[in-house]
């Protein structure tokens, strides 16, 4: 079996060497570089061939590419690098690696044309100049297939092992057995629907109730169509910390089952939760683990190799051992994994890493989204762009003499808008021109500098031309699925301030072609109903197919009632309170336990909490605060134990909303005092219109379709298995809406609770 490997990808694998280094400088965007190489062609010869395919074998290796361009009368093979600053600060490292692409496809040309020399160029364009700057170096062919031949012995070894372990892998996963002594209910009709999906090549949305083990009912499916759909890769996306866990869990239990195939399973995270040294820059000469990590990076990346589970604790580990940076290594390691857990932004961002290399590799990937419905309101944070004033004006306090011009003219731009603005808030259909001329000239001007100061600008500065150049790209993408606000506070100082936002309302158009670049991408969640709406919003090609698993789990386990007396409205917030707390505490009283009660917001929670505490002192509570961190959601969750009893108020929508698993009598049951419908606010309201002009369902698609959802999924952490027994209050009058009620899942039985209204 021969091993195909691009160029590029070769020479990143045997000629990176050195220092890791990400001092920024900015550097070309795609486009701008694919401009670059078409004016370079442009300026040659009419003999002149461009993107010149070529390919090589070295015994089972085959290696191919497109060789930038070829002057057959100068017999010169160029490879073009676009750039901007300047040149001579290049590290050598770059130099070197970009030499070694040129040789190879130097090799590769002489044996196509039967050359026994040949003159190779390195054509490095400055994109701002427009200036050409070409180092030419001729070859004979003996040292060109020499130097191709070193490079493909050094990765020899290593695809020799790659290729045997997909021939293992794929061997042992085709004869792979379900990991559980027999599926629970629903979760075969998933496995199979989830098989069928990958190998018809189509999308599958899966609504699929918490509790029937979703995580293990799609991954074991995909690691069964491994070989006969030939994957490379599966992805394993998830919105938040816990589904990586409970994916790394799944995959666990999978490796751990007595056929199981030889896995490299990969956890991702982000890079400030990776880091070993936050005080200190990423490159050699301030962090220990950049400098040399090209040198250390190939004992690593094989140690690496040897492991089934890649999670954070063991990448770590063997990053420590070998003295390199664990982020990058896992970076590195995305490469040869068979299976990536990582966060949605990993895949569905404008720059995500695991969609750049699966284009860039033209690997056959499988995708599965987890928890699929928070891919709404992510996708649209991904796909929006802000900027803050006051940001404007401490940059502008503190910047080089070289930019206060260009700052000042934004400046100038901004405050033009803001001044013709007579409220807090205003939405507009368009991005201002204005506004967006002085931007992109200043972003312009603070890149030039930062390509002659590398190392002498400050954190603040930075970060605001990170934010420019988001807002600008977003800007060239603005359209009627976009709105451009302008915020306001402080209305009442005479120098108020503002924050401008391009956002996102559709983020379909985005989503669309990372779901389709996948041989299947699998969306799935206990709440995707109705398909309508999230196949909208998400873009989903339209052969998509769409199941409702049947539920494990039966009426008689979950008492659902409806508290229709009860309105939590805000107007009549201050009235519902003592109904709230008579009915927590009856209910508390009749069958004590652990139970949740989920609120619209912190506010009324504490005034519940508050005189629930005074009414009844001998009911343990405890409550989610602003702002927890990870350590305090634990704390919190550890007061349901098995044998405690009390009362957690949780805000709906937040930490304890969904993603937590608290079986058996460590929750028995949920109060929700609210429809979770989003703050009536002036953007939602706008939303609401936009929503109203392209799907006419404003109000559905922007408050009752998103805030049931979240009601739905607060319910489901009370009923985790077939044996647990729970009761749900729903307090609000709206619930009794029919229109409500065809939300909430068929397998509820619904019921009144005028005896439990409390007066």
């Amino acid at each position: 079996m021969s091993y195909s490997i691009a160029v590029r990808a070769l020479c990143e694998f045997t000629a990176k060497v050195g220092d890791l280094d990400l001092r920024f400088t900015p550097s070309p965007t795609a486009l701008e570089g694919i401009v670059g190489h078409r004016t370079v062609a442009s300026r040659r010869s009419g003999d002149y061939q461009s993107e010149v395919a070529l390919e090589g074998h070295y015994r089972t290796l085959r290696v191919k590419g497109r060789a930038d361009g070829y002057d057959p009368v100068q017999n010169c093979l160029e490879e073009v690098k676009t750039y901007r600053g300047d040149l001579s600060r290049q590290p050598a490292n770059h130099r070197q690696l970009h030499w070694a692409q040129a040789k190879i496809y130097g090799w590769l040309m002489c044996q196509k044309a039967g050359l026994e020399q040949i003159n190779l160029a390195l054509v490095y364009f400055d994109i701002v100049s427009e200036k050409e700057t070409c180092l030419v170096e001729a070859f004979s062919a003996a040292q060109l297939e020499q130097f191709f031949e070193h490079h493909c012995q050094l990765f020899l070894h290593w695809a020799q092992q790659e290729v045997a372990h997909r021939e293992a892998r794929n061997l042992a996963a085709q004869a792979l057995t379900f990991p559980h002594a027999s599926f629970r209910p629903g979760q075969r009709h998933l496995a199979e629907s989830v098989f069928k999906a990958v190998s018809t090549g189509r999308c599958l949305m899966a609504q699929a109730p918490t509790g029937i083990g979703k995580t293990v009912g799609t991954l074991f499916p995909m690691l069964k169509a491994l070989a006969p759909q030939q994957l490379d890769k599966i992805f394993f996306l998830t919105a938040k910390t816990p589904g990586r866990k409970l994916a790394l869990d799944a995959a666990q239990v999978i490796i751990d089952s007595a056929d199981a195939p030889p896995l490299r399973v990969l956890e991702m995270i982000a890079r400030d939760k990776a880091c070993e040294h936050p005080d200190k820059a990423c490159h050699g000469e301030s962090c220990p683990l950049a400098q040399g990590f090209y040198d250390r990076l190939p004992a690593a990346r094989q140690a690496a190799s040897e492991l089934t589970l890649l999670n954070q604790a063991a990448l770590r580990e063997v990053a420590l051992e070998h003295d390199v940076c664990p982020y990058y290594l896992s970076q590195e390691m995305a490469r040869w994994a068979d299976v990536v857990v990582a966060d949605y932004n990993y895949y569905f961002d404008f720059s995500a890493l695991l969609f750049g290399l699966a284009q860039a590799n033209n690997w056959r990937v499988a995708t599965l989204v987890d928890e699929a419905h928070n891919l709404v309101e992510r996708g649209r944070q991904m796909y929006s762009a802000s900027l803050d004033q006051s940001a404007l004006n401490a940059v502008r306090k503190t910047a080089p003499e070289a930019l206060k011009k260009s700052l000042q003219r934004v400046h100038r731009e901004w405050n033009a808008l803001h001044n013709q603005q007579l409220g807090a808030y205003q939405a507009y259909d368009r991005a201002p021109e204005k506004l967006l001329q002085a931007l992109f000239s200043c972003s312009a001007s603070i890149g030039d500098y930062l390509n002659d100061h590398p190392q002498g600008v400050d954190s603040g500065l930075q970060n605001f031309y990170f934010d420019m150049l988001q807002f600008g790209r977003v800007a060239e993408l603005f359209d009627e699925q976009y709105l451009f606000d302008i915020s306001k506070r402080d209305l009442e100082r005479k120098h108020n301030l503002s924050t401008l936002c391009l956002r996102n309302v559709v983020p379909a158009g985005f989503i669309r072609p990372r779901l389709t670049a996948s041989r299947t991408a699998v969306l799935f969640s206990a709440t995707l109903s109705p398909r309508h709406y999230y196949a909208d919003l998400l873009g989903t090609p339209p052969d998509t197919v769409w199941i409702d698993v049947e539920s494990p789990f039966h009426a008689d386990q979950l008492q659902v009632h409806i508290v229709s007396q009860i309105s939590t409205r805000f107007v009549h917030r201050q009235a519902s309170l003592g109904p709230i707390v008579e009915l927590m505490a009856r209910q508390f009283t009749e069958r004590p336990g652990n139970y949740l009660a989920f609120f619209s917001s912190f506010d009324y929670l504490q005034q519940v909490a508050q005189r629930l505490a005074e009414a009844h002192p001998h009911i343990n509570l405890w409550s989610q605060s602003r702002g927890m961190g990870e350590g305090q959601r634990q704390t919190f969750l550890d007061q349901f134990t098995a044998d405690s009893q009390g009362i957690g108020f949780a805000v709906l929508g937040g930490a304890f909303g969904e993603g937590i698993d608290l079986p058996g009598a460590r929750l028995i049951g949920a109060f929700i005092a609210t429809l979770g419908l989003a703050q009536l606010n002036p953007i939602n309201e706008q939303l609401k219109h936009r929503m109203a002009a392209i799907f006419g369902a404003g109000y559905d698609y922007t408050y009752l379709y998103p805030g049931v959802q979240k009601v739905v999924q607060a319910a489901g952490r009370v009923i985790r298995t077939q044996q647990d027994q729970g009761v749900v209050m729903l307090i609000d009058d709206r619930f009794a809406q029919g229109k409500v009620k065809q939300l909430l899942p068929r397998w509820w039985a619904l019921g009144p609770a005028a005896c439990h209204a409390g007066g």
